[in-house]
């Protein structure tokens, strides 16, 4: 080891006045005694441990053992107590941690294959260790992340899961902070009878993702549960105390099945775009996202709850190509890309009489100017969007009704391309006909990018 660094050690041995544990001693110096290093060392001391099997949570203790060795003096042998972290590694056991997860685990009915874990433990504890790093003028990891470490490598092996730090299934919380005693004078741990009961264990649960098409098959369902808006959900006599204004959704009709398989807590539903609640959504489905919040049990077979949740709907919708996703699936839906599309199909009423020929002027509609509808203007801002048509074909009925099948730019709003919303969207149907025209009814029949 260098001197300087020799000095710093024996510094550390002075603050703590000799009573630091090898962890911490370890832990303090691990960013410039690397592993290769201490294995090396530990070769050359004949330390009776295979060297091929350490775990990264036993590291820090093997350093601090060699540290010590290579001072070569007697006064930095006493390894009684620790002054940093109150000998917490050596006085509370990871079987009895263990035991608590399991018991929680147990308590929740938990299925879960990835985790990460997480503790807490008092802030003095962690400002005396950050206060040492600035006297000696070194950085090190904390306390928490030593007990992290060393509660996730026993989980792994001897609960057989899988540390996961993008995406664990489960957060896993151990709160060590009853187990210290008052740190004012004193900076040792309840150790006279090493009560597990001290140790608190918290478990977050992480939501799931499903990704899939929904077609809804008939009209009046809206996309998302709709809160009564006199009572705002509590329930009341307008809302025959349900809380919404319609009994049921798309959400919810995927959700009853969801959360029987699942125990989830709730669900929310993300939807590319949405259609209103007089339009059928068909053709190939609408892309969703269906986030499960709190899932208790999380190895599913989709197969089998998309038959369970398509047979709970009977005719009213149907739900397609259900897939395991990322939460990153939800922005990806919402954002709104210059290729995405949607093609509809309207039926148009005209107030007065048309001719076959006269559909043939709906051709001309190309760039649209529109601003924020009027019937939507509680919700989205005041807006001018300027959105492109495609494709547009046009099917004469009668004098007074035709066909229109339009594909467009998405977020167009096709309701108000018919009527023209009081000259809101321009250019539109009716001006072009020069007769108020209506949709009658209108059909999402591809979501498209």
């Amino acid at each position: 080891m260098k001197e300087e660094l020799i000095l710093k050690i024996k510094k550390l041995f002075e603050i703590t006045d000799n009573n630091i544990c090898n962890r911490c001693l370890g832990r303090k110096f691990s960013s410039v005694l690397s592993k290769e290093w201490v294995l090396n060392e530990l070769k050359n001391m004949n330390y009776s441990i295979d060297l091929d099997s350490i775990l990264d949570g036993e590291l820090n203790l093997l350093r601090g053992i060699v540290i010590r060795n290579n001072l070569n003096g007697e006064k930095y042998l006493n390894d009684t107590g620790c002054e940093i972290c109150g000998n917490i590694f050596e006085n509370i056991s990871k079987k009895d941690i263990l035991k608590k997860i399991d018991e929680k685990i147990e308590f929740l009915s938990l299925e879960y294959d990835s985790f990460l874990v997480g503790s807490k433990i008092p802030k003095e504890v962690l400002e005396r260790d950050m206060k040492i790093n600035e006297e000696l003028d070194i950085e090190s990891e904390n306390i928490k992340k030593e007990i992290n470490r060393i509660v996730g490598e026993e989980l792994e092996l001897s609960r057989k899961k899988e540390v996961n730090f993008e995406n664990p299934d489960v957060v896993i919380v151990v709160d060590l902070r009853k187990v210290f005693k008052d740190m004012g004078e004193s900076k040792g741990v309840l150790k006279e009878d090493n009560d597990e009961n001290l140790i608190e264990v918290r478990i977050q649960i992480n939501p799931m993702f499903i990704e899939g098409k929904y077609l809804k098959l008939i009209r009046g369902i809206p996309q998302t549960k709709w809160p009564c808006s006199k009572c705002k959900g509590r329930g009341c006599e307008a809302c025959n105390f349900t809380g919404k204004i319609y009994d049921e959704s798309i959400e919810e009709l995927i959700y009853y099945k969801v959360k029987i398989a699942t125990n989830c807590y709730k669900s929310k539903f993300h939807g590319a775009g949405r259609e209103d609640i007089d339009v059928r959504m068909l053709g190939g489905g609408r892309p969703f996202v269906l986030e499960i919040v709190e899932p208790k049990t999380r190895n599913l077979d989709l197969n089998k709850l998309s038959e369970e949740v398509n047979r709970y709907c009977e005719e009213k919708a149907k739900f397609l190509d259900l897939n395991f996703c990322s939460k990153s699936r939800v922005a990806e839906l919402k954002v709104s890309s210059p290729d995405t599309f949607k093609v509809y199909c309207a039926i148009v009423k005209s107030e007065d009489e048309i001719l076959k020929e006269d559909l043939k002027e709906l051709k001309t509609l190309n760039i649209i100017k529109q601003e924020t509808p009027t019937r939507v203007m509680h919700r989205r801002a005041d807006l001018i969007r300027t959105k492109r048509v495609k494709e547009l074909d046009t099917y004469f009925i009668n004098a007074h009704l035709f066909k229109m099948k339009v594909k467009t730019e998405g977020g167009l709003y096709i309701k108000e391309l018919i009527s023209g919303d009081d000259g809101r969207t321009k250019p539109n149907v009716s001006e072009i006909l020069k007769t108020k025209c209506l949709c009658k009814e209108l059909d999402v029949v591809e979501v498209g990018k």
